[in-house]
């Protein structure tokens, strides 16, 4: 069988679950340069920063091919972590803002939260770019796949099948987009996050959304487990409700039926 390309496994993968956005591709760049033809900057296109969140939602949900540079992002914490700011101690800072906004007691624990963090090192990368992976425009360091945990649940099944690996998270609740972007790509591990605060007030995730996410090398491996993982049983999305039982009902029904001698 010939082996698909990037667009068809994104178009597999989108049909086979049910998804109701399109998978995320994101490339980390040294160069902006390096940006593909059609790419939208919005502190450009839009003539507005706006949040790593929100450029996810643009790709998933407009469509679009969205380069972000430093100049182009308004979300301090995120800018933290992506190594888009000249902070001496990027994690220092950070967990300043953790205590002053009241996400921890103190700067200690922030700091413990913080290392356990995925995060890049100031400038390691220039840019970004995301785009629906079905557009096949470049080979993904990450890909993001926002589903409901029913969906979650039928990705992590197929990843699990062929290496018997189980699926880690990393929960803290702010800040995830280094969750489901950075620890894919450092890890070259598959990721399941519950999107923070920012994801839902600026990006509009809903509430029923998580996010799976894996490195791109992965991509042939999850198109042959949603094929092969739990085929004899039958499991698929939308999961297939069972129907070999006989209902019972209150005693009122079954006195009407003796009476009409239904059965």
């Amino acid at each position: 069988m010939e082996q698909m390309n990037t667009k068809q496994m994104a178009e597999f993968i989108s049909n086979n679950v049910r998804l109701k956005t399109s998978p995320v591709g994101v490339k980390f760049l040294k160069d902006q340069a390096e940006f593909p033809e059609k790419t939208r900057q919005p502190s450009i296109f839009l003539k507005k920063r706006v949040t790593i969140c929100q450029a996810v939602t643009m790709a998933r949900v407009h469509g679009w091919t969205v380069g972000l540079t430093k100049d182009d992002l308004i979300c301090i914490p995120a800018m933290l972590v992506f190594g888009f700011t000249p902070a001496a101690d990027p994690g220092e800072a950070l967990g300043r803002l953790f205590c002053q906004v009241d996400f921890a007691k103190d700067e200690e624990g922030a700091r413990k939260e913080i290392e356990s963090m995925s995060r890049f090192a100031n400038e390691e990368y220039q840019a970004m770019v995301l785009a629906p992976l079905q557009k096949g425009l470049f080979e993904p360091d990450t890909v993001a796949l926002y589903g409901n945990p029913a969906q979650i649940m039928r990705l992590v099944q197929a990843l699990v099948y062929e290496k018997h690996r189980r699926i880690p998270g990393n929960f803290g609740g702010k800040v995830e987009c280094s969750e489901y972007l950075i620890a894919p790509f450092k890890n070259q591990a598959p990721r399941i996050t519950i999107p923070g605060n920012g994801d839902r007030i600026f990006s509009m995730t809903q509430d029923d959304e998580m996010v799976f996410s894996l490195p791109g090398p992965l991509l042939a491996e999850l198109v042959e487990g949603l094929k092969e993982s739990g085929k004899m049983l039958g499991a698929r999305y939308p999961v297939t409700f069972y129907q070999n039982f006989q209902p019972e009902f209150p005693k009122p029904y079954k006195e009407l039926a003796t009476e009409l001698g239904i059965f």
